[in-house]
């Protein structure tokens, strides 16, 4: 956002306007908007602002509810807000280890400190750019002097009375590059000054989930490493230090669907379960349960066995409900060989094939295109590997 548009967003013409506009779902809606506006005689830069806001109000719905009727952001501070009810649970644990006061470091869009104000806490968030620390104030506004936001870097910020932080470092790269490939100086701030920070004090550091292991704090003291998992997608890892660490507890995956949470922890990953083979039954582990290396665990709770070493399927002769997999009834394999595979799909009539690979070179949509899928059927087709052989297996999600 430009400073011109949030000037004019900043004002009470403008914030009226926003709120006026209401729902803006489509590119044909800003079109049409922004074209009635202009019409009307508003300045370019209110246009922009307020239409970029509604558009934006509309898309927050989704971590935010009905809060995101009153709130302001960027479009790069609502991608990497924190969704509300996971935001909740965070600030919760810090209430719960009897932290009074949180430092915010990276603030963003103020969607962390709007959890941690919202149950009482004492919030002073942060962030280095001056434009989202202004949205972050109007956030936060609602709670008076109980969140107290400051345009600064994280670096700079004196944390007397401080009883915790919570950090969401940026990656220093543009785009959405794999953070497993970005080394301790390719964060801001530097996790070379974040991790002695967390060894110091309590704190919660937000990180992706494909974030590199090997750079986790190996910390005496203990420090838990959280991921994350909601309807199917792994969102963050979350690493806790300190009295937000819970005692004993190293590995954790926390996984929620249609609002219901179940989690897994352990004192260091799990080993992994004996191959054994094909079952009646293939289980495919939550992405929270492969980061945090809890397959073994799953397995054995679910007297499964691994369908390859280190692939990521387990398979069982018994049927298995849980929360931490996602479970497929085999029906029967399949050849591998394309035509082969093409051939028998036409003979089973299915026309709709939900197509899952895991230890295979395979391109599931350059594959579906060499199918000519066509029928009534349904099935998902899971191409991977079975001991030390290549398979294909048509299942129904149960």
């Amino acid at each position: 956002m430009e400073r011109a548009e949030l000037t004019a967003l900043l004002t009470a013409d403008g914030l009226r306007l926003v709120d006026e506009l209401g729902a803006i779902d489509s590119a044909d809606d800003v079109a049409r908007t922004v074209s009635r506006l202009r019409a009307a005689g508003l300045s370019p830069e209110l246009v922009s602002a307020a239409v970029g806001q509604a558009r934006l109000r509309t898309r927050a719905r989704a971590k935010f509810g009905e809060f995101a009727d009153r709130m302001l952001f960027t479009r790069a501070g609502l991608e990497q807000a924190t969704r509300l009810s996971i935001a909740a649970r965070h600030a919760g644990r810090f209430r719960d280890a009897g932290v009074r006061r949180v430092a915010d470091l990276g603030c963003g869009i103020g969607g962390d400190a709007l959890a941690l104000a919202g149950i009482g806490l004492e919030v002073l968030a942060v962030d280095a750019d001056e434009t989202t620390a202004a949205l972050a104030a109007y956030n936060l506004a609602p709670f008076g002097d109980a969140a107290t936001v400051r345009h600064a870097r994280a670096e700079e910020v004196p944390l007397d009375g401080i009883d915790a932080v919570w950090l969401d470092p940026a990656r220093r790269t543009a785009g959405h590059a794999e953070t497993a490939r970005l080394g301790a100086a390719d964060w801001s701030p530097s996790l070379d000054w974040v991790f002695p920070l967390a060894a110091r004090m309590p704190a919660g550091i937000k990180l992706g989930p494909a974030f590199d292991r090997a750079l986790i704090p190996d910390d005496p003291a203990g420090v838990e490493a959280q991921w994350i998992s909601v309807d199917g997608s792994t969102i963050e890892l979350v690493l806790w230090t300190g009295a937000l660490a819970r005692p004993g507890v190293r590995r954790a995956a926390l996984v929620l669907r249609a609002g219901a949470a179940s989690e897994l922890t352990a004192d260091a990953d799990a080993p992994d379960a004996e191959v054994r083979p094909l079952g009646r039954f293939i289980h495919e582990p939550e992405g929270a349960v492969i980061r945090a290396r809890l397959i073994g665990e799953v397995a054995r709770r679910l007297d499964a066995g691994m369908l390859a070493p280190g692939i990521a399927y387990l398979t069982s002769d018994a049927e298995a409900t849980s929360p931490f997999v996602q479970t497929f009834r085999v029906r029967e394999q399949l050849p591998t060989d394309v035509k082969a595979l093409a051939r028998a799909l036409r003979e089973r009539e299915i026309g709709t094939l939900e197509i899952k690979k895991r230890g295979v070179d395979v391109d599931p949509a350059a594959l579906r295109t060499k199918l000519k899928l066509r029928g009534p059927g349904t099935a998902t087709l899971i191409l991977t590997r079975a001991g030390t052989s290549r398979v294909a297996v048509l299942a129904d999600r149960v």
